[in-house]
């Protein structure tokens, strides 16, 4: 398993939009740094909803990538929903909480998943994105930095499952913002899940 695209941003106005945002990411054959904040350089416009140590890195696999190019109908470039990383051989369906990627440098573990937002709609050009999105299940996953290191396309990755019960993507996108059962809540707050879900899950 290897990393096939590091990609990064610069703060770029948003089409239609008064805002700016680092959504639009492109591969980089360099060795880029990544810290507990994310990768170096990498531009996080909102930091209220991007960005920060619980999502420092966002992932999606080349399966992912792969299904999205047959979806369209036209080559989806790494970065084009403002992912940092494309990893060979992963498919986001199959990721959970806990998870971790490593390279012989960096360590990620996998905290929560991607939620479709208006700037994501506005840089595909298309107002109903966000329900094709959800619809896909396909969401990719944000990652913690647990080591800190310098990460470059074509760099080993070593995978390992959450050793718990599985907190999948698609199942953290179909509960979003929706109540859970106890015995659900329960198993989301025994994986390692990003701080804001475990605030709200506490209550």
């Amino acid at each position: 398993m290897r990393i096939l695209a590091v990609c990064t941003g610069v703060a770029r106005p948003v089409p239609g939009k008064s805002y700016k945002t680092g959504i639009f990411k492109t591969p980089t054959d360099a060795a880029v740094v990544v810290d507990r904040e994310g990768l170096l350089g990498d531009a996080i416009c909102n930091h209220k909803h991007h960005g920060g140590p619980e999502q420092a890195v966002y992932g999606l696999g080349s399966i992912d990538l792969d299904w999205w190019t047959k979806d369209f109908g036209r080559t989806i470039e790494p970065g084009t929903f403002g992912e940092n990383l494309i990893i060979e051989g992963i498919d986001s369906r199959g990721v959970s909480v806990g998870d971790r990627f490593e390279t012989e440098s960096v360590l990620l573990e996998v905290t929560s998943t991607r939620i479709p937002c208006n700037t994501l709609t506005a840089r595909m050009g298309d107002p109903a994105f966000a329900r094709r999105f959800l619809q896909a299940g396909r969401p990719g996953f944000y990652c913690r930095v647990l080591r800190d290191g310098v990460i470059q396309a074509g760099d080993t990755v070593t995978y390992a499952p959450f050793d718990g019960e599985p907190v999948t993507m698609p199942e953290l996108l179909r509960t979003y913002g929706r109540n859970i059962s106890e015995e659900d809540r329960i198993r989301y707050l025994a994986a390692p899940i990003n701080d804001k879900l475990r605030a709200a899950l506490t209550g």
